[in-house]
């Protein structure tokens, strides 16, 4: 699995995400620069990670929507290339217009670092295929901006595409208001585009990998995604 991660200026998880990638694909993901206009030839998948990118300015991702490396990501999502965004790269994500919505302030106004379940929707998609559906899975969040809105409209057409692929849960699996600590639409706390190969998410999975650390569950998305790539290859 030939990745790819960009780093734009305030980004602070490009490392653990690259360690993670090395990880469990065995191969050295490259360090794109914002400013690059161009992916490494050869790119199977490009990952937007977590951080404060231009120190959250204006909104949340919204100059890093507008960096140059962004249109060489818009036409690889646009030929069928995976790209992955956590965090701050679901909110790049969707300034950039590559998914719909908008990432808001947490419902009770306060930055949120903890553990939280999501369960898994669906594990027929590039993303998800490490898990079983139904599955929940504990992953760390860190954010202040995690609260996913869309017009009714758009909320309906996810919803009934099955494009969420991950919602904040209970321990067992029960989505309710309080288990759903940003308060985001319908518990959403990931999401794909109409072709299922943009997929952005608030939780970390990057973070629990290794058992070290003491929980792996993070690891079924980047297993999956090698074994899928692995496979197309």
């Amino acid at each position: 699995m030939k990745a790819a991660v960009l780093v734009f200026p305030g980004i602070n998880r490009e490392r653990d995400m690259a360690r993670t990638l090395e990880i469990v694909s065995g191969q050295k993901p490259s360090m794109v620069w914002h400013a690059e206009h161009e992916l490494p030839a050869g790119t199977d998948l490009v990952v937007v990670p977590g951080g404060f990118s231009y120190g959250d300015y204006l909104r949340c991702g919204a100059i890093a929507a507008r960096a140059p490396v962004m249109d060489a990501v818009r036409s690889f999502a646009a030929k069928g290339g995976l790209v992955l965004g956590v965090c701050n790269g679901f909110q790049i994500l969707c300034e950039a217009g590559l998914l719909p919505g908008v990432l808001v302030r947490n419902q009770n106004l306060k930055f949120i670092c903890r553990d939280v379940f999501l369960r898994v929707e669906k594990a027929d998609t590039p993303f998800t295929r490490g898990y079983n559906a139904g599955q929940v899975i504990r992953v760390p969040v860190a954010h202040g901006e995690g609260n996913y809105t869309a017009d009714a409209d758009t909320i309906a057409r996810l919803e009934g595409e099955g494009r969420v692929l991950f919602r904040y849960a209970s321990p067992d699996g029960r989505v309710d208001k309080d288990w759903n600590h940003n308060g985001a639409i319908n518990a959403i706390a990931g999401i794909v585009n109409d072709r299922g190969n943009v997929l952005g998410m608030m939780p970390h999975p990057e973070n629990h990998v290794e058992s070290v650390i003491g929980a792996t569950d993070g690891r079924g998305l980047f297993a999956g995604l090698t074994d899928h790539l692995g496979k197309a290859a």
